[in-house]
């Protein structure tokens, strides 16, 4: 928008243009007419007299902007020029490198590694996101095409653009490693779709990349990378489709530019290469020595050379393909290096010296052509006529430009062939409907000398543009009809007239461009008179006024001054039937591929001569081939920017940026929106800021959207407009707004000063008067003289006296009673220090012992061990002798201590009684002095008394002082034996340290001894059934094998004889059948079932212990399960469990088998043990430290000692019966503990699905309700119901997670596993809620904070006493202080990120300093040039956080000898032994 005079007044912030720095902030200090002083913030004065005459050169500044700018730039208050500019500024200080400005992502380059926002957990956090609720990101760009590709089945594209230099390049890779990420398609070779065309990229900027001015790298062609998608939204495919390449580029090159890079890496090449293709230094080539720059500082062709061959490995390029390219680039190099000369007839040319015709006959060599063939390609053309086919030589300047046709044509077809490569091996999906393009194209130039290249570039940037102006003006018109507002009349800003001045047929300047190409005769001198006179009259087309031969045009970013000298030549390109026909017949198949056989149809109609093809209507071609392709597509938009043009971090240059963003379309897209409303404010946010102008629009209980229609009323703002969520307003009318506003907030302010200047006035006032009147009467009383008043001083000093005495005696006995504290305290640190070191030194030792114990475990020799053993208990023989001399010492010290401490205390006794004696003759004196002192005064005559009165208390004080000298003596001697004590106690307690080490030390010894024995006896155990299990396999084979044949013998021998059907089978059978007892097999099996049918109800519990696990485990050891070599009621019962669980959704039954199955799986822990029998070992044997029997050695080690194993049942003397467990017993434990991490995770996932919902409410819900939260008497209620609401989401998680714990307590579930639950339910709130902190700007506020702190405090279990409030503190705080006390748990990242983001919504608090933010700033740089990734998201734990050892230590003993059996197996005369036993 435009300044304007009503808003402007005394006073104003405003921006004004400043040449240096483009736009420059100050305060309106004067206006005098037409006349204007701002006060600049470097304090300078600015004067523009024609500040009121030309409006766009100030505009208003928005002092309530945010610190760290915005995320959207469609929200600010003013939507300008320096606006835009001063937010890109904040933000690019905190390292915020993207902005929106609608749908449209703003991106500047930081030259510096940024890794924590493009990791894993970023892209997480992106997919699905709405767009605009996470902070601006190019990853939600990607998002937002995919899923509009997945909802709308239709084609997406993205656009990224920028100078070179920008970041276009890397924003690409990001698009596509999204997107990758997103289909989740690998590639061929174990490499995906993202890195094949990645890995292209130094092919194509080999061949299509060359120096400009800008840019030492600047891509010369528009690169469009299809994606393509399959019916599922799986990357099936992709392609690289490449438009517009400089084809003029390989003949004609300006200074300091340069050729391709690919002509300079070949003369670089190694010197076998050099030789091979007869090159030479670039300076010796035509094509290349037409600029100055032929090397550029910091970069090694050589190098290159070689990393472009490997990347044509990489692609698919074999190396006699590589060969025939290098050739093909020799070649054109080598053509341009022939001149031609005069020949002897008319219009015909020769070869100019040796040298043209040494170039010739390497060219025919490296092209593998006829000589002769190729001479008469370059100088003569072949004319058919109905008669005879005649040949026509051509005049010098006729042949260059056939040869420069010739390395054109060649150079074009080489790079569209690399193209065509590289999407045959990267593949392509022909049943693709749908895709997403990412287009990467050169921006806007305009340099000093400007040719046809930048006429052609600027070309299509003018139709991108026109694109981009219809997707913004759709945007908008979207916006609107969104908010049901009127749109009609708002006007739309193209560039079409631009578009059809250059390609409008017949008169656009490209077709009079092809027309004087066609003519002979034209000279660039004639093309621009043509110009002048076609386009005199047209606004767009400029003539200058000091040249005749350059013409200007008016671009949407600026006017661009074009030199027409070249535009002729480079604009010439011939398709000449002989070079195709020369070509296709080469010798080289790579060189005749290029140039297949054209059709008949066309070879005819060609023959007569040379087609004339225009560069400049071929891009127009291309330029719209690649619209329409951009039309079929829903666009999106990148927008790169090069902060700086040192390429270096943290530099932000005004006028470089500024250039840039007008290049990029952005400020245009801002005149768009500046045409229509450009100030939009949710009605929150306009109530908020405005609602003083009108404070009666608040009152009562009116909507918002009513109220900000009185305040626009009121106001009289004609023509804004309210829609449905927002108030519109048009250009001009937020400054009238702010203007009105601040008047109002002025003579508030100057209210308030008033104000507290009279308090503080009068405070002062009332404090000095207070002071002078206490100094009056201090004066008046040292000013009267009389007998009482001396009297009064006298007993004044004698109170002084006896009151210093009792201060003496204070401080004596308080300097004792600290002495005796500080002795004590001494003795605790010494302590303490005593007490660490030894828990350091038994961890220490603990951990050496453990190693220890791991070598000594892994031998297979107890001869080692036993010798160790006996060294061991010699060496506890001898440090049990040392103990007991050390014991004698240390009685004999405590003795000699108690005797010392004995005569210590009786010479303080005595010195205690002499210092009592003293003070009782003091006061005995003194009461002597006073009763002489009341005698005095009934005196009436004068008398010596009060003579004798001082002679006596001199005495007095002469015998005090003596005293004083004698304690000071006694306290001297105390010290020194206190001192003597002290160090005869320090030695002491060195020697009882000593002494309680050494004893530690023998127990520990000891401990260690018996885990060494325990490990041989588990070792020995271990190898033995080892053996047996395979004695037990080999001898069941053997068994099997022979009983089958045995079996299969007598079924053949009897099979004749028996009949099974006669009278006496018939008969044996029903003998059987009555038989009344049954097979002990069959009973087991019958057991078996019955159990089985048992345990698949819900048994319940009995006083908190699960039936069903305390029946099974019963079961087990009264049948002798565990100890049998094979059986399969362990697989039914797993199976049974898995059966039961498959309902993942009903927490019910998972916390019940929770329960059973952690209450078996303890009892298994505490009862089995790896036995010495044989069993049946498993196929695979792992490594020793991973076997099964290892891990069972270790849980009985960690089994804590005293565990009352007796209350199992075993017996009932009390001693505990564990049992030599066989594998099956072991592999049911193990798959027991599977399903009990399976059980425990599903319940925890469950909870997790459960709260997420009303999670995402939380972190929504400031941003929902906060419009209704508006400050004002008579919105208490409304307000109070919103907190409500607010408080509503909180209170269900509290109240799920309440249903939850009554489930796990209903089912009795271990208190362990309760808390682990917990414990990672409560980390998952943490990292929802703190992830949302660092990505949604709107939530990392201080009401949010308020609110969100209210949600914890429903948490009353979780959320811990916070610390005092530092709300007005933060700018005080320094880095040290923030990350020591404050968050000493958050990293550098975090800080910086929360730092950043946080805004005060509620009192306008700022946050941290900008030094701070600055050290931030740093310390992070460093840290992200690690190679560990420095995101600054939290990471949600989904692994199960306990083990075996950790349950069987926390879940207590229990007896299970009085569990009821159930019903169904109580009558069961084999099942008698579940009955509870009666004494």
């Amino acid at each position: 928008m435009q300044g304007t005079p009503v808003n402007i007044t005394v006073g104003s912030h405003v921006w004004a243009e400043e040449p240096n720095v483009a736009w420059i902030d100050g305060v309106v200090s004067k206006i005098n007419g037409a006349e204007v002083e701002v006060d600049a913030s470097n304090g300078k004065k600015l004067r523009d007299i024609e500040i009121v005459l030309k409006l766009a050169n100030i505009y208003p500044k928005d002092e309530d902007a945010p610190p760290g700018g915005v995320d959207d730039m469609t929200r600010l208050s003013y939507l300008h020029e320096p606006g835009v500019l001063q937010n890109l500024a904040s933000r690019f200080q905190l390292n915020e490198i993207y902005t929106y400005t609608g749908s449209i992502l703003i991106a500047l380059n930081p030259f510096q590694r940024l890794p924590h926002i493009y990791d894993g957990h970023m892209m997480d956090q992106y997919k699905g996101a709405p767009f605009g609720e996470l902070s601006p990101h190019v990853f939600a760009i990607a998002d937002m095409s995919y899923r509009a590709m997945i909802n709308e089945k239709k084609s997406n594209s993205i656009l990224v653009s920028g100078e070179s230099g920008a970041g276009k390049t890397e924003t690409t890779k990001m698009l596509m490693r999204y997107l990758a990420y997103l289909g989740g398609r690998k590639g061929t070779e174990g490499r995906t779709v993202e890195q094949q065309v990645l890995e292209s990229n130094p092919v194509l900027e080999a061949f299509g990349n060359a120096k400009t001015v800008r840019n030492n790298n600047s891509s010369r062609f528009g690169k469009f990378v299809e994606i393509q998608f399959d019916k599922q939204g799986r990357i099936s495919g992709a392609a690289v489709r490449t438009y517009l390449l400089e084809r003029s580029r390989v003949c004609q090159i300006s200074d300091p530019e340069r050729n391709y890079h690919c002509f300079y890496l070949l003369c670089a090449a190694p010197k076998e290469d050099v030789e091979k293709y007869k090159l030479g230094r670039p300076e010796t080539f035509h094509y290349l020595n037409q600029s100055s720059c032929i090397e550029l500082v910091g970069v090694s062709d050589a190098q290159d050379f070689l990393a472009t061959r490997r990347a044509m490995d990489i692609v698919g390029i074999s190396k006699t393909e590589q060969d025939a390219i290098f050739r093909v680039v020799a070649s054109i190099l080598h053509l341009g290096n022939i001149e031609f000369t005069k020949g002897k007839d008319a219009d015909s040319s020769l070869l100019k010296d040796d040298k043209s015709k040494f170039h010739l006959q390497t060219v025919a060599e490296l092209l593998m052509c006829d000589l002769a063939a190729l001479q008469d390609a370059l100088l003569k053309r072949v004319m058919v006529t109905p008669e005879e086919v005649i040949k026509r030589s051509l005049d010098p300047e006729g042949a260059k430009m056939s040869r420069d046709g010739f390395a054109k044509t060649m150079y074009s077809r080489l790079f569209d062939w690399l193209v065509e490569k590289i999407n045959n091996s990267i593949g392509q999906d022909p049943n693709s409907n749908v895709l997403i393009g990412v287009l990467d194209i050169y921006g806007f130039e305009s340099f000093k000398a400007n040719s046809f290249e930048q006429f052609c570039i600027n070309f299509t940037n003018e139709k991108l543009q026109q694109h981009f102006n219809q997707h913004v003006f759709k945007m908008e018109q979207e916006e609107y009809t969104k908010e049901a507002i009127n749109w009609s009349y708002i006007e739309f800003v193209d560039n079409q007239d631009v578009l059809d001045l250059i390609e409008k047929k017949p008169g656009g300047i490209i077709a009079l461009l092809d027309e004087a190409c066609m003519f002979p005769k034209s000279t660039y001198e004639t093309f621009s008179q043509k110009l002048f006179q076609t386009f005199k009259s047209h606004k767009r087309f400029i003539k200058p006024k000091l040249s005749r031969t350059d013409f200007t045009i008016a671009h949407y970013a600026g006017e661009v001054l074009y030199q027409s000298e070249l535009f002729l030549d480079k604009n010439k390109d011939y398709v000449v039937t002989e070079h195709q026909e020369l070509l296709c017949a080469s010798k080289c198949s790579f060189v005749a591929g290029l140039f297949p056989p054209v059709p008949e149809e066309t070879t005819k109609s060609s023959k007569n001569s040379s087609k004339f093809s225009s560069i400049g209507s071929r891009f127009k071609l291309q330029l719209q081939q690649l619209m329409d392709t951009l039309n079929t597509t829903e666009p999106h938009y990148i927008r790169c920017v090069k902060p700086n043009n040192l390429l270096k971090p943290g530099i932000f240059e005004n006028i470089n940026i500024m250039q840039q963003l007008r290049c990029g379309g952005v400020l245009e897209a801002i005149r768009i929106s500046c045409a229509g409303y450009p100030t939009r404010k949710t009605f929150y946010e306009f109530l908020h800021r405005f609602g003083i102008l009108a404070p009666e629009a608040l009152e009562g209980n009116t909507d918002e959207k009513t109220a900000c229609k009185k305040i626009l009323e009121k106001m009289k703002m004609t023509g804004a407009q309210t829609g449905k969520t927002k108030v519109f307003l048009r250009a001009g009318q937020m400054a009238d707004l702010d203007a009105r506003r601040a008047l109002i907030l002025g003579t508030a302010a100057r209210t308030i000063q008033r104000r507290i200047r009279t308090y503080t006035s009068r405070k002062y006032f009332i404090a000095l008067h207070s002071a002078s009147a206490s100094l009056q009467a201090i004066c008046r009383g040292l000013l009267t003289p009389s007998l009482s008043g001396r009297l009064a001083c006298k007993q004044f000093r004698n109170l002084k006296k006896e009151a210093a005495s009792l201060r003496i005696q204070t401080n004596l006995r308080g300097r004792l009673t600290r002495k005796n504290y500080s002795r004590l305290k001494e003795s605790v640190v010494v302590v303490q220090t005593g007490v660490r070191a030894m828990a350091a030194h038994r961890q220490f030792r603990y951990k050496n012992q453990a190693k220890a114990s791991t070598i000594i475990q892994a031998a297979k020799e107890t001869g080692a061990l036993k010798e160790a053993k006996d060294k061991l208990e010699k060496h506890v023989e001898d440090l049990t002798l040392r103990l007991q001399l050390e014991k004698r010492r240390r009685t004999d010290i405590e003795e000699a201590k108690v005797q010392e401490i004995a005569k210590m205390q009786q010479a303080m006794d005595a010195l205690q009684s002499k210092l009592d004696e003293a003070n009782a003759h003091v006061l005995e004196e003194r009461d002597a002095a006073q009763k002489a002192i009341v005698e005095a005064t009934t005196v009436v005559q004068e008398t010596q008394v009060p003579v004798e009165d001082t002679a006596k208390i001199e005495a007095l004080t002469a015998e005090m002082e003596k005293l004083k000298e004698e304690l000071q003596a006694e306290k001297e001697r105390a010290d020194a034996a206190e001192n003597k004590h002290n160090e005869t106690q320090n030695a002491v307690e060195g020697k009882s340290q000593k002494l309680d080490e050494t004893e530690n030390r023998v127990s520990q010894l000891q401990d260690s001894m018996s885990r060494l024995e325990e490990k041989l006896s588990n070792v020995e155990s271990e190898n033995k059934v080892l053996r047996q299990q395979a004695l037990t396999m080999a001898q069941n084979n053997k068994m099997l094998s022979r009983n089958s044949r045995s079996i299969m013998q007598r079924a053949e021998s009897t099979k004749q004889a028996v009949d099974y059907h006669s009278p006496s089978m018939i008969l044996r059978e029903q003998q059987e059948d009555d038989k009344p007892q049954k097979s002990l097999n069959e009973k087991q099996q019958e057991y078996q079932d019955l159990l089985i049918r048992c345990i698949a109800q819900n048994l319940g519990f009995s006083k908190g212990r699960p039936i069903a696990a305390c029946i099974i485990y019963k079961c087990l050891r009264q049948w002798h399960s565990f100890e049998v070599e094979r059986t399969s009621i362990f697989d039914r019962i797993i199976q049974t469990i898995g059966n039961a669980i498959e309902t993942q959704d009903n927490n019910d039954i998972l916390a019940y088998w929770l329960s059973n199955a952690s209450t078996l799986l303890l009892l298994l822990q505490r009862t089995l043990k790896a036995g010495g029998g044989a069993g049946a070992a498993p196929q695979h044997r792992r490594s020793t430290s991973a076997t099964l029997f290892g891990r069972m050695t270790q849980s009985f080690r960690s089994t804590p000692p005293g565990v009352n194993l007796s209350l199992l049942g075993d017996d009932a003397t009390g001693s505990v019966r564990q049992v030599d467990a066989k594998y099956p017993a072991l592999l049911f434990k193990q798959q027991l503990t599977a399903y009990v991490e399976k059980i425990y995770g599903m319940i925890r996932d469950n909870l997790k699905k459960e709260i997420s919902p009303q999670l995402g409410l939380c972190i929504q819900a400031p941003r929902i309700s906060r419009a209704n939260l508006i400050k004002g008497g008579s919105r208490n209620q409304a307000n109070a119901a919103a907190q409500e609401i607010l408080v509503a989401h909180w209170q269900g998680i509290v109240n799920s997670l309440g249903n939850f714990l009554n489930i796990l307590k209903t089912n009795h579930a271990p208190p362990f596993l309760v808390r682990k639950v917990f414990t990672q339910i409560f980390s998952f709130i943490n990292v929802q809620l703190f992830n949302s902190l660092l990505l949604r700007r709107e939530c990392c506020s201080f009401s949010n904070g308020e609110y969100v702190k209210a949600g914890l405090a429903e948490l009353e279990h979780w959320c811990y006493k916070a610390t005092d409030e530092v709300i007005h503190q933060k700018p005080k705080k320094t880095l040290d202080e923030i990350s020591h006390d404050l968050c000493p748990v958050l990293s550098i990242q975090q800080l910086y990120r929360i730092s950043t983001m946080y805004w005060d919504d509620k009192y306008g608090t700022h946050s941290l300093s900008p030094d701070v933010v600055s050290s931030m700033r740093i310390l992070m740089t460093e840290d992200s040039n690690n190679a560990v990734s420095s995101s600054f998201l939290l990471d949600d734990d989904s692994s199960i956080p306990f083990s075996v050892d950790d349950m069987s230590k926390s879940m207590d003993t229990f007896d299970i000898s009085d569990i009821e059996p159930p019903p169904l197996i109580r009558e069961n005369s084999g099942f008698s032994f579940l009955l509870p036993q009666t004494n």
